[in-house]
C-alpha cells in the first residue's frame, strides 16, 4: 500500500510540477511564429492555459480510474490515453511559454478534485468507467472546436497543436466505445458539463 501510494504521489508531482515530456514530435516543430498582436497572444494564452489545465485534470482523472478499476483491459486502456495527455501537456506548456504566459495556478485544486471523481467512477464499474472517459473526451473535444474557433487564423501554431489534440480526443472517445463504455445518465453529464464550466471560467484568467 505504501508504495502505491508512493506512486500515485510521484505521478502528482510530476504532473503538477515537473516538465512533461513527449514522445511524438510536437505539432507545431515545423510551423512557423506568426506576427500577432498582444490582444491575439494573450487569448492564445489563456486557451491554451485552458487547455493545460484539463490535461492536468484528464491525468487525474484517468489515474484515478485506474485506481479503483478491476479489469486489466480497462487499466491498459486508460494508461494509453493518460500516456497522450501527458504530450498534450508538454505541448500546451511549451506554447504558453513560447508566448509569455503562465500555467493555471489552480491546477492542484482541480487535479484532487478530478482524481477523486476518477476514484468515483472506477468504483462504479468499468462500463460506467470507460463511459465516463467516453464522455470526458467528447467534452474536451467540443471545447478544443470552440478555441480553433476562437483563435486567431494565422496563430498557426497553437492551431496545429489544437488540431492533434482533438484528434486523439476523438480515437480516445472511439476507443472507450468500442470496448462497451455505457452513455452515461443524463444528469451525470450536466454535472460533467458545470464542473467544465467552472474550471474553463477560471483557469481562463488564472
Amino acid at each position: 500500500m505504501i508504495d502505491n501510494l508512493i506512486i500515485e504521489l510521484d505521478k502528482f508531482v510530476k504532473t503538477i510540477f515537473a516538465n512533461p515530456v513527449s514522445e511524438r514530435p510536437h505539432p507545431d516543430a515545423k510551423v512557423d511564429e506568426a506576427q500577432l498582436s498582444d490582444a491575439d497572444k494573450n487569448q492564445a494564452i489563456s486557451l491554451m492555459r485552458v487547455n493545460h489545465c484539463g490535461e492536468v485534470c484528464a491525468q487525474a482523472l484517468y489515474q484515478g480510474q485506474a485506481i479503483t478499476s478491476h479489469n486489466d483491459k480497462t487499466k491498459a486502456a486508460l494508461s494509453q490515453a493518460a500516456a497522450e495527455e501527458t504530450e498534450h501537456l508538454a505541448w500546451t506548456k511549451k506554447r504558453i511559454n513560447e508566448l509569455g504566459g503562465k500555467t493555471s495556478i489552480l491546477n492542484p485544486l482541480f487535479y484532487l478534485g478530478s482524481l477523486t471523481i476518477g476514484m468515483t467512477a472506477g468504483l462504479i464499474g468499468d462500463k460506467w468507467n470507460l463511459g465516463f472517459l467516453k464522455a470526458t473526451e467528447e467534452q474536451v473535444e467540443a471545447h478544443l472546436n470552440d478555441h480553433l474557433e476562437k483563435i486567431n487564423p494565422n496563430d498557426t501554431k497553437s492551431r496545429a497543436i489544437l488540431e492533434q489534440m482533438r484528434e486523439d480526443e476523438i480515437r480516445h472517445a472511439e476507443m472507450a466505445t468500442n470496448q462497451g463504455a455505457s452513455d452515461l445518465p443524463l444528469p451525470v453529464k450536466l454535472a460533467m458539463k458545470i464542473a467544465s464550466k467552472i474550471m474553463t471560467k477560471t483557469t481562463y484568467y488564472i
